[in-house]
């Protein structure tokens, strides 16, 4: 099982999808820079979290499409 995300990551990763929904990719790397550009999170380790979350959203979303 993985592990639980906050709901505090959640709604960050789906608000910023709404707003800038062009902004981020399926890759990691390219969304972390986007975070960092659009947002003022200052804590990387929670920066990095709402990365993943966002990936992990759009990979879901793709995989539904099909």
């Amino acid at each position: 099982m993985g592990r639980i995300r906050p709901t505090i990551i959640k709604q960050a990763a789906r608000e910023l999808l709404q707003r800038y929904p062009d902004k981020f990719s399926h890759n990691y790397k390219e969304t972390c820079a986007a975070l960092e550009e659009l947002t003022n999170i200052e804590s990387k380790h929670l920066r990095n979290r709402v990365a993943g979350y966002i990936v992990s959203l759009l990979k879901q979303g793709d995989s539904g499409s099909k």
